[in-house]
């Protein structure tokens, strides 16, 4: 493992055993004693490393494996086949040991005891990670400075608001100092103010801890503040590694022109594709009363000859130009 190198994963694959049943009643008798199964690689063959107190953004959509690699990451599901190795240990082997140089927060579950007060949650927990008193205390001032936890601290979990909540299980997932925390999430559900401060925090803490950091979202925000890289997963195998800002180069390409139009018959002046001579893929119109949106690939047409066009042909209100969002560039990643 290199020395600068927190977690190695090595051509890891998952595979799983799905019974494959025959519609109808005949069909449930005939599983039974009959059993067809089927191999389902839920993780195909991915490779990645990430450096010692590195944020990456580890991303998918629904069903691409992202759960699957966390929990064999976690130590939670062992390999079919390849390696993981974190900070020198392999997560499934000696599950007690690596349990205790991590962090985990699942966005959508909670690891706090529901009835207890906050505090007795981190007194609970400083006994089961077996922390020092000292070595609590300075702990506990840290989290809270950086998660603000005092106004809550002596309320019962059930009584906490969902960002409340949040930190507080954060706080409870870095009480023991882990050297790697695994996000799963951590802003769903958060308002923009709320989700604003724990990202905040995760910085806080990712600069003076130096922790790793593996964070998986849907919240396109998330990635574009927190991760200067992401791999993105798709059907089990790896379909990116690299920088946010190289993706972008490549994959984005995209601007949006927004005008808000003085009628909006004028849009039927307007034939883009026959101007510029472009695919369906590379524009996309949209017409929201009189606010027009025509989204369309600028290494195909230059920004500048297209403002020039519209402005030549149709009188506007109001136009301005924009890149296109991250959510933009992953879609045409996944059509590419």
């Amino acid at each position: 493992m290199s020395s600068n190198n927190m977690i190695e994963v090595k051509n890891v694959s998952k595979e799983f055993k799905k019974i494959i049943k025959e519609p109808g009643l005949k069909g449930s008798v005939k599983s039974l004693f009959h059993k067809k199964q089927e191999i389902v690689k839920a993780v195909d063959d991915i490779s990645f490393t990430v450096e010692k107190g590195e944020i990456l953004g580890f991303i998918g959509p629904n069903g691409a494996g992202k759960s699957t690699a966390i929990k064999m990451l976690t130590g939670i599901l062992t390999p079919t086949s390849g390696d993981i190795m974190i900070n020198g240990q392999v997560p499934y082997k000696n599950r007690k040991k690596y349990v205790k140089e991590i962090g985990v927060v699942f966005g959508q579950r909670t690891q706090l005891w529901w009835d207890l007060p906050l505090t007795e949650t981190f007194t609970v927990l400083k006994e089961i990670y077996q922390i020092e008193d000292a070595a609590f205390k300075n702990r506990m001032d840290f989290l809270n400075q950086v998660l603000e936890l005092e106004p809550f601290i002596k309320s019962p979990v059930r009584t906490l608001s969902l960002g409340q909540r949040m930190r507080a299980d954060i706080a409870a997932s870095m009480i023991h100092n882990p050297k790697v925390l695994f996000l799963d999430e951590p802003t769903i559900g958060l308002d923009v103010v709320v989700k604003d401060n724990i990202r905040k925090a995760i910085t806080e803490i990712n600069q003076n801890e130096k922790t790793t950091i593996i964070l998986t979202t849907h919240d396109i925000s998330d990635i574009e503040l927190l991760c200067k890289r992401i791999v993105m997963i798709d059907k089990g195998k790896k379909v990116y590694d690299g920088a946010l800002d190289k993706m972008k180069e490549k994959y984005g390409k995209m601007r949006e022109i927004h005008i808000n139009l003085k009628s909006i018959e004028d849009m039927n002046k307007l034939a883009f594709t026959e101007k510029f001579n472009l695919l369906e893929d590379d524009l996309e119109v949209k017409l929201e009363g009189k606010k027009a949106t025509i989204k369309f690939n600028s290494s195909k047409a230059q920004v500048s000859d297209m403002l020039s066009y519209i402005l030549a042909t149709i009188t506007v209100k109001d136009i301005a130009v924009s890149e296109a969002d991250i959510e933009e560039i992953i879609r045409r990643l996944y059509k590419g």
